[in-house]
C-alpha cells in the first residue's frame, strides 16, 4: 500500500501530541493500526546528554566505527551518506544507507532519508514547542529495509516513517522514538510481523542508551559551535 498525501495526513492526525511533555497513551510498545501498519514506540532517558547533542550526532557519524559505537551488537555496516549530507552542518534532505540487525533478527540493509519535521508536524505548534522548551530536537525521516528498497519519485522509502523527539530535562534529555512501519505490506495477507516491532523496541532503547554513554564528551570535543564542556571539579 503506497500512501498518498491524504493517507499520510490521516496516519499522522495526532502526531503533534509528540511535542507535548504530557504522557502519551503509547510511550513504549507496539500497536497494529487500522490500515495494517505497525506503530512502534520507545522512550529512552539520555543521562548527561542534551537535545542539541543528539541533533548534532546526525551531522557527525559517517563510518562503520561510529555506528558500532552507537550499537556494538546490531549495527553492522555504514554504506555512506549521499551528497546532501554535510559534516557538522546538515543532515536534513540527506539519505543514509546502512546495515543493521534487530537482536535475533538477522541484519538487513536500511535506507533512511531525513526531512524537515515541519513537513509533518504543524509548523506553528512545532515552533511554539521549541520556544516553550517542550522539545529541543525533532528528527523525521522516511525509512525502508531490504536490498531493493522501494523508493518514490523523490527518493523517499515508501515503507515507513521515523520520528525522534527529544526534550531537555535536569538529568539530560528524554527521547521519544516513534516508528510507523510496513506500509507496503499493510493491505496484504502478510503484514509486518509484530516480532519486528518488539525487536525494534529493544534495538532503539539499546542504541540510544549506548549513545548517551559517550555523546556528551564527543560533542564537546568535536562540535564547531564553540560550546565548552563544563568542568566537573
Amino acid at each position: 500500500m503506497r500512501l498518498n498525501k491524504e493517507e499520510q495526513r490521516n496516519l499522522f492526525w495526532d502526531i503533534d501530541h509528540l511535542l507535548s511533555p504530557k504522557p502519551l497513551r503509547l510511550e513504549a510498545g507496539i500497536k497494529r493500526l487500522e490500515n495494517g501498519m505497525l506503530q512502534v514506540s520507545m522512550r529512552t532517558d539520555l543521562h548527561g546528554c542534551k537535545s542539541k547533542m543528539l541533533d548534532w550526532w546526525f551531522t557527525y557519524f559517517e563510518t562503520t566505527a561510529h555506528l558500532k559505537w552507537w550499537h556494538p551488537h546490531d549495527h553492522i555496516l555504514h554504506s555512506g551518506w549521499d551528497h546532501k549530507w554535510v559534516k557538522n552542518e546538515r543532515y536534513i534532505g540527506a539519505t543514509i544507507h546502512a546495515t543493521e540487525a534487530l537482536g535475533d533478527i538477522p541484519p538487513v540493509p536500511a535506507t533512511i532519508k531525513f526531512h524537515d519535521p515541519a513537513e509533518i508536524f504543524n509548523p506553528a505548534l512545532l515552533q511554539q514547542a521549541y520556544v516553550e522548551e517542550n522539545v529541543g530536537a525533532v528528527i523525521y525521516a522516511r525509512i525502508g529495509f531490504g536490498k531493493d528498497t522501494v523508493l518514490d519519485s523523490n527518493g523517499d522509502p515508501e515503507d515507513g516513517f521515523m520520528f525522534h523527539v527529544a526534550r531537555d530535562t535536569p538529568f539530560g534529555c528524554t527521547l521519544r522514538s516513534h516508528f510507523y512501519l510496513g506500509a507496503l505490506a499493510a493491505d496484504t495477507d502478510t503484514p509486518l510481523s509484530e516480532d519486528i516491532g518488539f525487536g525494534l523496541m529493544q534495538h532503539c532503547y539499546t542504541e540510544f542508551t549506548y549513545l548517551s554513554h559517550f555523546l556528551s564528551s564527543l560533542y564537546y570535543a568535536e562540535n564547531k559551535n564553540g560550546d565548552k564542556a563544563p568542568l566537573p571539579w
